[in-house]
């Protein structure tokens, strides 16, 4: 049989036609055996935000691409990426340490504040004043190789355990975040820790807790110096004096310094994160600012002030950030409606 011209083409187009609905029908299959990112993340507006971010920063076609080496991402740790309360973990660090120096060092038994952390005083010790935790630091951060403090720094996080949850306090972060560190890794982004803590102190177990190596930590950083050692082999000794002081307005001048770029993305959970995230939102661009509201007392702890929450003076999260980050279009993330698990063993 002869088919007309007319025929011909109508054939082609009804073929081309279910050709094209096939194919749709595969893509809408493809896009739903994609699997969730961001599986420990309830739907809504914080989950969406993130992804919305990566799609618009990593698409070609985007007006908002980034190049892939300008896709850098910040992340403050503490109350951010993991547990934060009731004190910070490595001031328990620094007190669990004091017993050990004093061993060492008999004559500091009689010297405050050595003598209140020997006592055992939780009141007392609590009461210590900012200056008493300074001299705890310096005398026990400090004064050692840079590979004899790694070593027992490390000991020290493979051992101590939180006492709420019992478990090493390299297991409380957040797997939520967690999957966000992951998502954006994996679309690109080069992923930082940018924390008020001690840079040599979370070096120690940023790639294994986090995967994040230890040249992508930025930290509070004390000096070193450079001498030989007894063995004439060169040493790096841990100083007390103070080089960079990670927290507010410190944050956005670290990363200037130890990046060279300015983050597409940041997270953090305090007012201490408050300048970081103001100085990544005001690039141009797609930027995504988003902080950590503690508002679930079940599964970890709830504090504010922010929202009428508890005041604490351990990661505050005031009225004041709080409204600002509404106004300039930051994204609250909240640990109760956002999250649908907190860790990874629940």
């Amino acid at each position: 049989m002869t088919l007309s011209y007319g025929r011909l083409v109508f054939c082609g187009v009804v073929a081309r036609a279910v050709a094209g609905a096939a194919l749709a029908v595969m893509l809408v299959t493809a896009a739903q055996a994609q699997p969730d990112p961001l599986p420990s993340w309830n739907e809504g507006t914080a989950k969406a935000a993130i992804v919305d971010f990566v799609r618009k920063t990593t698409d070609v076609g985007s007006p908002d691409f980034v190049p892939a080496e300008d896709r850098v991402a910040t992340f403050d740790q503490d109350g951010t990426l993991w547990v934060e309360h009731p004190v910070y973990s490595q001031l328990v660090y620094i007190l669990d340490r004091v017993g050990p120096l004093v061993k060492a060092k008999p004559e500091l038994a009689k010297i405050e504040p050595f003598r209140t952390v020997l006592s055992g005083d939780r009141e007392a010790i609590a009461k210590l004043s900012l200056h008493d935790l300074e001299k705890l630091a310096a005398a026990t951060l400090t004064g050692m190789s840079v590979e004899t403090f790694a070593k027992e720094a490390k000991a020290w996080t493979d051992s101590a355990k939180d006492k709420r949850w019992q478990r090493p306090y390299t297991e409380l972060t957040y797997q939520p975040m967690q999957e966000v560190l992951s998502y954006l890794r994996a679309n690109g982004y080069k992923t930082y820790i940018v924390t008020g803590g001690g840079q040599d102190f979370v070096r120690i177990y940023s790639y294994k807790t986090y995967g994040i190596p230890p040249e992508q930590v930025v930290g509070s950083a004390g000096a070193v110096t450079f001498s030989y050692g007894k063995d004439g082999k060169p040493v790096l000794t841990k100083d007390p004096k103070l080089l960079v002081n990670d927290n507010n307005a410190g944050k956005p001048e670290a990363i200037h310094l130890m990046i060279g770029r300015r983050p597409h993305a940041a997270f953090g959970n305090s007012t201490g994160d408050r300048q970081m995230l103001e100085y990544t939102a005001a690039g141009d661009g797609a930027r995504l600012a988003m902080l950590v509201l503690h508002d679930d007392a079940t599964r970890e702890y709830a504090y504010g002030p922010a929202a009428g929450l508890p005041d604490t003076k351990v990661g505050a999260f005031t009225q004041e950030l709080f409204d600002e980050a509404k106004k300039e279009g930051w994204t609250v993330i909240s640990m109760k409606r956002d999250w649908k698990k907190i860790f990874s063993f629940e």
